[in-house]
């Protein structure tokens, strides 16, 4: 299972030694979990993970699920927050009616809210409801959620989800902590504040919320915002590779330069998370620059 992992993946060998110091472990602590809470009828577990762009979210939740699935004989789903994104033409909308930074994807604000809620409360209450849950898929390649009738859907009940998402779990800041900007980007196109206190307001008021649905956290911490850029650039060359085949399909993928940009839409509330997250979740992973796991807090208590 796991070296055709890895090949799928294209993930060096050394990825299994983080599989077995850390992701087995997490795995059956998470196992164990859903067991604690199968106690109550027809319930399903809801894991939060959260981590700065190229963190390896991705990966760890793919690998949990498929582990899950064969070892523990669980069903389970993956959930990311970024299939929740609004449309183009919707952002255009918070633009013209906020501000102009929310065309660009990314921030509390800019997703689909009240959709998320009702996946995560019809997935919560499946096995009491029998209702199907379709279950969005967004394009980012052409920055738009692609058909419905392309969407998966889940029939039957489920034992685990796990919730993906880079601010997936991060609390509001201050209002004091909004006054300053943070780069270049709040400096010269957010100069009163307006986008940032409006992000800050949808995190409160609708994310937050959803945060209740949660029954554990997980975090991988990445040691600064530095490694952003470079993970992210990794992460827009797989997404070029893997729509290199298809045609029409790569006119969204973003340059360097592009890039080195658009992590700065993220850069307020991912370095709030580091200060924030560490101290409340329940899992914590402590990853350097190669994204390789240098310490552990929760696993093994």
């Amino acid at each position: 299972m796991l070296s055709n992992f890895i090949t799928k993946h294209s993930l060096t060998h050394g990825f299994s030694d983080t599989v077995n110091k850390f992701y087995i472990p997490l795995a059956q602590k998470l196992a164990e979990g859903y067991l604690q809470l199968e106690k109550q009828p027809k319930s399903t577990f809801f894991v939060g993970i959260n981590g700065c762009q190229g963190s390896g979210k991705s990966t760890l939740a793919e690998f949990l699920a498929l582990y899950l699935q064969e070892q523990f004989n669980l069903s389970v789903l993956v959930l990311s927050l970024d299939d929740f994104y609004l449309d183009k033409q919707h952002r255009q909308q918070l633009a013209q009616q906020y501000h102009p930074l929310f065309n660009t994807r990314g921030v509390p604000g800019t997703h689909d809210v009240k959709l998320l809620k009702t996946v995560l409360t019809r997935l919560k209450n499946l096995n009491k409801a029998q209702q199907p849950v379709a279950v969005p898929q967004f394009n980012k390649a052409l920055d738009r959620p692609y058909p419905q009738q392309n969407w998966s859907t889940v029939t039957s009940g489920v034992d685990i989800v796990l919730f993906e998402g880079w601010c997936w779990g991060v609390p509001p800041q201050r209002e004091d902590d909004l006054t300053l900007p943070i780069n270049n980007l709040e400096a010269q196109c957010d100069q009163q504040g307006i986008w940032r206190r409006q992000v800050n307001y949808s995190l409160q008021h609708y994310y937050q919320p959803l945060y209740a649905m949660m029954d554990t956290w997980v975090m991988l911490k990445a040691p600064n915002f530095d490694v952003v850029y470079q993970w992210r650039l990794e992460q827009e060359q797989k997404l070029a590779k893997a729509y290199l085949a298809r045609k029409g399909e790569s006119n969204c993928i973003m340059s360097p330069e592009q890039v080195y940009e658009f992590i700065q839409y993220f850069q307020r509330l991912t370095e709030h998370s580091f200060k924030a997250l560490p101290d409340k979740v329940n899992i914590l992973f402590k990853l350097d620059a190669s994204r390789d796991i240098i310490a552990s807090r929760g696993i093994f208590s």
